[in-house]
């Protein structure tokens, strides 16, 4: 676009230069009346391009159900307001820091995104195993989530009231595929989300500050793997 607008800034002085004793002075001023209108019509787009990617980015963040929490739960840190001056929120402060909240609305959005998907499994795939490992996911990560939201109260932590964008993208595409294409892509999702569970729940029953969350992380894995291990036997029949 730069460049573009560097190119019509020239375009008077080029023409000038190369014809300045074969034109007449009005062609010289339509020339650059033109070049002054086109100057004009580029900086409007560039100035509505980032415009529209300046409210893109606050629409997606605005949206994010988990980026929201993880905002909230910012203001909430008294670590943070006693740091940084910032105004403390008017929810109170956490019992628990930051990170360990980051974790809570991470596993709070994994948790629902299961529920919803284990539901979608059940209603398109028609693969007797498929639909019984999602009704194992609608059963088993609803009470983990009943867990997690009465221990985030606890903590005073704000947590997401639908699953995060990113976690929304994989519903919303895992819910165009049908048929075949549809098990083996959820197949597939599920063996890779419960690796990366099982790996964030492991870090977290080392590193989390808090003694609850820990615990919640720690008697959780044995199910995530029990998950795991059902999901990687139906992916191997296939």
């Amino acid at each position: 676009m730069l460049h573009n607008i560097n190119q019509c800034n020239n375009l008077y002085f080029l023409i000038s230069k190369l014809f300045s004793n074969h034109i007449n002075i009005r062609v010289l001023i339509v020339i650059k009346q033109l070049n002054t209108f086109i100057m004009k019509r580029l900086n409007i787009a560039l100035i509505t391009g980032l415009a529209c990617c300046l409210f893109a980015c606050h629409s997606d963040t605005k949206n994010d159900t988990k980026a929201k929490a993880d905002s909230i739960n910012e203001t909430k840190d008294s670590s943070n307001t006693k740091d940084s001056g910032k105004m403390a929120s008017t929810a109170g402060t956490m019992t628990v820091d930051e990170s360990d909240a980051k974790f809570v609305t991470e596993a709070a959005s994994g948790g629902m995104t299961e529920v919803i998907l284990g539901k979608v499994a059940q209603e398109k795939s028609s693969n007797a195993k498929i639909k019984e490992f999602g009704a194992m996911m609608v059963t088993d990560h609803s009470k983990a989530n009943d867990e997690l939201t009465a221990l985030a109260k606890s903590k005073n932590i704000t947590i997401p009231t639908a699953p995060g964008a990113d976690d929304q993208k994989m519903i919303d595409d895992l819910n165009k595929k049908t048929g075949a294409d549809f098990d083996k892509a959820y197949v597939s999702m599920m063996v890779d989300d419960h690796k990366k569970d099982i790996a964030a729940f492991k870090k977290a029953s080392g590193n989390v500050g808090d003694n609850d969350i820990k615990n919640f992380a720690t008697g959780t894995l044995p199910t995530l793997q029990k998950h795991l291990d059902s999901i990687e036997a139906i992916k191997s029949k296939k």
